[in-house]
């Protein structure tokens, strides 16, 4: 829980962040909620790849060094994941600006909407390296045992987040605002200031160590540290966010209406994931650290209290508001159509929370023990299911949108039946036995 427990109350505040994002965004009309359901995936697929695929190499690397006593490792390890952060932040910069709104369109972006989402997704981009950059330092942190320090800055930039966004996007007085532009602002603002914070706390010693890049050679040997566990990680990150790509792409096929309300469906997923992904990314550095000693059967039970705990947490929010979905949908729109479609998605999709956080947990504790092939698998067979399930729904079955929303539920419960299971069969040991 010391490490577990800073994260899981940073993603509190996300969640927090996140309906208050859904209000701004909702008061902003219809076109806007669109335009953030064609950008989200995206969005989505950068962060989880920083701060969970990458991240989660990072932090599984140098604490896996710091677990076995090789300091020098831990110091270059700085620099390497640096590196790896610049150069993939420009990777997506570039994609952005240059082929994202043909991304945007074949999801079934028009007018209005696809604008919005162009310009918004210009500018969100344009700050990626600062994530990138705040992801590395927060996973060095958390891989040396160091999980308050991130959490703190975290919810403190979240605080300061809410009011400003609401100001750039809606405006103050006579001022009429930024609409989704000043969201992308205040996100920059608030990330930039935090990037320096960080750093700041790095270079006085916030890892046990002060980074030194002087006298540091680049070396292949401790990029493949990183990168063993990063490239597999960011592969399931690459084929989750596939598929809410192409679901989205199903789903705008049947209106903007349609589309809005899937967006709003899915913020209640994005506020109900940090959950898991708070406790998960805890069990990265305890289940590495442990790894590091040859405590295997340690770092086991820890992945399975972590991935029940999670379980029950995101179960209890999905079935919640699975009960009164009209509820929830009627915070954020008031157009029948919308509503209908968010409330589809409710019905259908959040009962599997708890299977997705289940899931998503242990593929975290995974990282933690280098042993990445059970949640590509899990990723790919999800993937397959979803993907596969939802055109038959729509192509062959003639379900609709319910048939859409019914395939992204299947798709959750094979994920978590699967890393569950897998671990239940085959747990973590040492390479050779």
């Amino acid at each position: 829980m010391r490490l577990a427990g800073p994260t899981t109350g940073l993603m509190a505040i996300q969640i927090l962040v996140a309906a208050i994002d859904v209000y701004f965004i909702s008061r902003l009309g219809t076109d806007a909620l669109a335009a953030i359901a064609l950008v989200f995936p995206l969005q989505m697929l950068m962060m989880n790849i920083a701060f969970g695929g990458m991240g989660g190499g990072v932090a599984s690397s140098l604490a896996r060094a710091l677990g076995s006593g090789r300091h020098d490792d831990a110091r270059a390890l700085v620099l390497h994941a640096g590196v790896i952060a610049v150069v993939l932040a420009l990777a997506f910069t570039t994609f952005a600006w240059t082929m994202a709104p043909w991304l945007y369109r074949l999801m079934g972006g028009v007018g209005g909407a696809l604008r919005q989402a162009v310009v918004y997704s210009n500018l969100w981009f344009a700050g990626a390296v600062l994530l990138w950059i705040i992801a590395v330092q927060s996973s060095l942190l958390r891989g040396a045992g160091d999980a308050v320090t991130p959490g703190l800055y975290g919810v403190g930039g979240s605080l300061v987040y809410m009011p400003l966004a609401g100001v750039l996007a809606l405006g103050i007085g006579s001022w009429p605002g930024l609409g989704l532009v000043g969201l992308a602002l205040a996100g920059i603002i608030t990330t930039g200031t935090n990037v320096l914070l960080l750093g700041r706390v790095l270079w006085r010693s916030g890892l046990g160590f002060v980074p030194a890049f002087a006298g540091v050679r680049l070396q292949r040997r401790l990029f493949a540290e990183i990168l063993r566990v990063g490239l597999l990680s960011s592969l399931t990150t690459l084929m989750s966010n596939a598929t809410a790509m192409v679901m989205a792409g199903l789903v705008g096929r049947f209106g903007v209406a349609a589309l809005a309300g899937y967006g709003i469906g899915v913020r209640l997923e994005f506020m109900a994931t940090p959950i898991a992904f708070g406790i998960g990314i805890g069990l990265t550095t305890m289940v590495g650290v442990a790894v590091g000693a040859g405590a295997w059967q340690r770092a086991v039970r820890a992945a399975w209290l972590g991935g029940l705990v999670s379980f029950a947490s995101m179960g209890l929010i999905g079935w919640t508001v699975a009960v009164v979905p009209e509820a929830w949908a009627g915070l954020f729109a008031s157009d029948p159509a919308v509503i209908h479609a968010s409330v589809s998605y409710i019905t259908r999709v959040a009962p599997f929370y708890c299977l997705f956080g289940l899931g998503l947990t242990l593929y975290f504790a995974s990282q933690g023990a280098g042993r990445m092939a059970a949640p590509v698998f899990a990723a790919a067979l999800r993937m397959a299911a979803t993907v596969v399930g939802g055109w038959i729904a729509v192509e062959e079955l003639d379900l609709g949108l319910e048939g859409v929303f019914a395939a992204i539920a299947v798709g959750m419960a094979v994920y978590g039946g699967l890393m569950a299971g897998l671990l239940l069969v085959a747990p973590w040991r040492p390479r050779g036995r």
